[in-house]
C-alpha cells in the first residue's frame, strides 16, 4: 500500500473561513452524529456492531451486511469489511448514477473499460476508518480497483457528497443516520482528501507512465487524515462564535 498526498490533518483547517450556513450545516449534522451514538451506548451497543449483528462470524473482506445496503431512493451505498491494519475496519460509501447531480460523469479514460456503466456507474465517494469500540478514527480515499467503480473527476464526487443518504431502517436505523450525518459534519475534509486523490493520481501516472494507474495494485489509498468528532464539532463550535 502507497499513501500519496494525504489530505491537511483537520486542525489545519481553517472554520473560520467556511460560510456560517455550511457551519451551521455541519453543527447539526454533529448533534445527529452524536445522538445516534448516545442511543446506542444506552444498551451497550456501537455503530459497528449494528452492521455485522445477525451476520455470522466476521471474516476479512466480507462485505457486511450481505448485500450491502442501498436507498433505492437516493442510490446511495454503503458496507464495512476489514483489511487493513490498525482498525477495526471501515465503511466504503458510494453514490450511484441515478443519484449524482446534472452534469457528472465517469472520467474520460472510462471510455472502452469494463468498468460499470449506465444505472450501475458508482462512484466511491469515502471509506470511514473504526477501532474495536465501533468508533470514527479516520478518513480515507482509494484507488479505483479497490471498490471496483467508476471514476468520476474529484470535482463532480465533491457535488455528490450532498447526495449521499441512506433513509432507511435497514439493517440499523442509527447507524444508517450515524453514516448520512458523518459525510456532512466532515465535508471539508472529505472535499481536501478527495482533491488530495485527483493529485496523488496525477503524480502516480507522471511516476510511472507505463502502468495503468487505476489497476496498480501497489497504489491502494490515495489520500487518508485521522478524525476527532469532539475537536470537529468544538472547532466549527468556535468559528460560529465569532
Amino acid at each position: 500500500m502507497i499513501l500519496q498526498d494525504a489530505a491537511p490533518d483537520p486542525a489545519s483547517i481553517d472554520f473560520s473561513q467556511l460560510p456560517r450556513e455550511d457551519l451551521r450545516a455541519m453543527q447539526a449534522a454533529g448533534h445527529e452524529v452524536a445522538d445516534c451514538m448516545r442511543v446506542l451506548r444506552k444498551v451497550n451497543l456501537n455503530i459497528v456492531g449494528e452492521v455485522l449483528k445477525g451476520q455470522g462470524q466476521f471474516v476479512r473482506l466480507t462485505h457486511y451486511p450481505q448485500g450491502d445496503v442501498y436507498d433505492r431512493d437516493t442510490h446511495a451505498q454503503y458496507y464495512y469489511h476489514a483489511h487493513r491494519s490498525g482498525e477495526h475496519g471501515h465503511f466504503h460509501l458510494f453514490l450511484r448514477a441515478r443519484g449524482m447531480p446534472p452534469g457528472c460523469a465517469p472520467a474520460p479514460e472510462a471510455a472502452g473499460r469494463d468498468w460499470p456503466a449506465g444505472d450501475q456507474a458508482l462512484s466511491h465517494l469515502i471509506a470511514i476508518s473504526m477501532d474495536r469500540f465501533g468508533a470514527p478514527t479516520g478518513l480515507f480515499t482509494t484507488n479505483r480497483w479497490v471498490t471496483a467503480e467508476t471514476w468520476y473527476p474529484g470535482a463532480d464526487v465533491i457535488r455528490m457528497l450532498p447526495h449521499f443518504a441512506i433513509d432507511h431502517a435497514w439493517p440499523s436505523w442509527p447507524t444508517n443516520r450515524w453514516l448520512t450525518a458523518m459525510v456532512r459534519l466532515f465535508r471539508p475534509q472529505i472535499e481536501a482528501l478527495v482533491h488530495a486523490r485527483d493529485t496523488a493520481l496525477a503524480a502516480r501516472r507522471e511516476r510511472y507512465p507505463d502502468r495503468d494507474v487505476y489497476e496498480d495494485r501497489d497504489f491502494e489509498v490515495l489520500s487518508e487524515t485521522a478524525i476527532d468528532i469532539d475537536a470537529q464539532r468544538q472547532a466549527i463550535a468556535q468559528a460560529l462564535g465569532r
